[in-house]
Formats: C-alpha cells, structure tokens, sequence
C-alpha cells in the first residue's frame, strides 16, 4: 500500500504502465477526446481512439504526443494525471509515488523538462521522477546483460521515433534516434492508397492494414497476402471497397524502412570494433510494435550481416524494463550517474 512506484513507458502510440508488485497495470492508446469549445477532456485512452475519424464538430480525438516528444502539453498532463490517477488511486495515508518515465535517446533538453513538468502537473513530486533513455529500458526489459563489458545493441522501433543503441558496462556507447516509426509507416501506406487507388483512408485503417499484411521484406517466390479495405473515393466522395496486397504495402513503407536500416548501419559504424565483434555474436534485438513487422528482421539481417532476434514480448520491453529500474536501486544509481537525483 506504501510502496507502489510507477513505471511509464510514455510512447507516442501507446502508454502502458508497470506499478511495483503488480506488473502492467494499463496499456492504452496515448489518445485523448476534447471538447473542441470547452478543451474538457471526455475521453482518454482505448475510448478516445475509438472517436477517431468518428467525432462532430465540437469533439477533436488527438494524440497529445508526436514523434516521440509532447506536442500538446495541457493535453499530455491531463493525459498523465488519469493513467496515474488509475494505476495509482489516491490515498490520504500513502505518500506519492517514485515514477520512472521513458523517452527517446535523442529528446532534447527542453522536450524532456516537458515530460518532467508534465508528470509533476499530474501530481508527482520533481524529486521523485527518474528520467531514462528507452533503449536503455528497452534493454533491460529483453534481459539484454548491460551491466557487463560487452557490446549489445537494441533497436526499439516505437510510434513516433525508433531508437538504436549500443550498449556497454551499463551506459550508451553509440546511438541513434530517427524520427520514423509506425506512425510513418501508417501515413506511407495512406499516401500510397490515395495516389494508387484515387482513395482516401483513415489512420486506424493504415494501421490495420500495416497489422495484417504489412511486410518489410518478401521473398520472391512467396505469396502475397491480400486484404479488403474500405475508404472514400476522392473523385466521387463515396464509399468504395479496394483490394491491397503485401507487396504492394512493402513498397510503400520501403524509403521509410530504408531510414531506419541506414541508423542502424550508421550506429554500428559508430561502435569501437571490439564491441562490434560482440554484436556479431551475441546479434541485434528487435523491441517495440515495429519488431512485429513481418520480413523485418531478415531484411536488417541481410543488410547488415548480423544476426537479429525479435525479443520476448517487443511491446512491453520498454514498460518491463522501468519495472526492473523501479524494482532495484542499484540500476538506478548506476543509470543516474551525472543526474542530480536518484530513486534509492
């Protein structure tokens, strides 16, 4: 009852939660419904992103972070406030929670002062907040051995950003962070719809699109899979159904996938031989909602010559990985190393 930190994996597509002796506790679209007059917040989470695309006039559902940082920052606290307010129910004999936030590895310092000042609008107290870079959670949720002098290298393929780490003894060696990911990917596969097929779809159907049949690489002789989408004819303004298949899908996400192959090369190039030689041995970790992308995994391993495994449970890898930060203090210590506060 006295000792429920937080972790939050704070993503521009979704927001999950790990409370201390409980685990997940929320995962949830970063969605959130407004009154567009009042700016009263109506809905937030799985609820709100049902309104997308779906709302009158007087309701905007929006995402209140883009690419990895707060675009709209009343939003993200109103936002924080109730997915701590729910993993998290006020007690007039509890203190308030110690809570670990991730973001990107390469936010700047103005965009993380926001993340801190958001969580503080939403009840935390400053000195209680730990601030780490998501590979480095990403990593310790794939039970990646940091702490050890080997070189291990994690690409966290999130909504907004995807992040490329190598790291070493428990710190960043080398690093990367591209501001493409799922959410560029959906907007790839709208555009391609809209100039192949003269039709207009919405984001939550790119998505679904991406989900089913989404593939980043193809082998040449395997079938294509195919999937029946609805959208809006831009020339008539009417419903009308398509057909799209994968290869036409990989080609659509191709330039983009291409960005984040090229970060990745880019980080290795980066990376002091000896850790290198460890890479190649102990391999590339895929985390996030991106790791799930078909074909995606063959496509780094052939274009880099390493070998690339999908890690256990890539969307929570991050969440996990606040859950060991808040579960030992000896990691926060260590990460918190040049910071000015601890979690101990």
């Amino acid at each position: 009852m006295f000792n429920k930190d937080i972790g939050i994996d704070l993503g521009t597509a979704n927001t999950l939660v790990y409370v201390r002796n409980k685990g997940i506790v929320i995962n949830e679209p970063s969605v959130v419904a407004l009154d567009a007059t009042t700016r009263e917040v109506l809905a937030v989470g799985g609820e709100a992103k049902e309104m997308i695309g779906r709302t009158p006039a007087n309701i905007t559902a929006i995402r209140p972070m883009k690419d990895g940082a707060i675009a709209d920052y009343a939003v993200t606290e109103a936002m924080l406030r109730y997915f701590i307010g729910k993993a998290y129910p006020k007690n007039p004999f509890a203190s308030k929670p110690k809570i670990v936030i991730c973001v990107p590895s390469g936010i700047t310092p103005v965009e993380k002062r926001a993340v801190i000042e958001a969580a503080t609008g939403a009840g935390a107290r400053e000195r209680h907040i730990f601030v780490v870079e998501e590979p480095m959670a990403a990593a310790l949720g794939a039970e990646l051995k940091i702490d050890e002098p080997a070189g291990n290298m994690v690409v966290d393929i999130g909504g907004g950003t995807s992040e490329v780490a190598v790291i070493s003894l428990g710190g960043i060696v080398a690093s990367r962070s591209v501001r493409v990911a799922g959410d560029q990917l959906d907007a790839n596969i709208i555009n391609f719809v809209r100039t192949e097929y003269k039709i207009d779809i919405g984001e939550i159907t790119a998505e679904e699109i991406k989900k089913n049949i989404g593939c980043a690489y193809i082998e040449r002789n395997s079938d294509a899979g195919e999937m029946t989408v609805k959208g809006r004819d831009l020339i008539t303004g009417l419903p009308k159904v398509f057909s799209i298949n994968s290869r036409q899908v990989q080609s659509a996400i191709e330039d983009s996938i291409d960005i984040i192959i090229d970060a990745i090369k880019r980080t290795l190039e980066d990376t002091p031989p000896e850790l290198a030689a460890d890479i190649m041995e102990i391999g590339i970790y895929l985390t996030g909602g991106g790791a799930l992308l078909k074909g995606l995994d063959s496509l780094i391993q052939k274009r880099t010559g390493m070998p690339v495994h999908i890690a256990p449970s890539p969307l929570e890898c991050v969440v996990n990985g606040t859950g060991k930060i808040i579960d030992d203090t000896d990691i926060v210590n260590k990460l918190s190393a040049g910071e000015d506060k601890t979690l101990a």
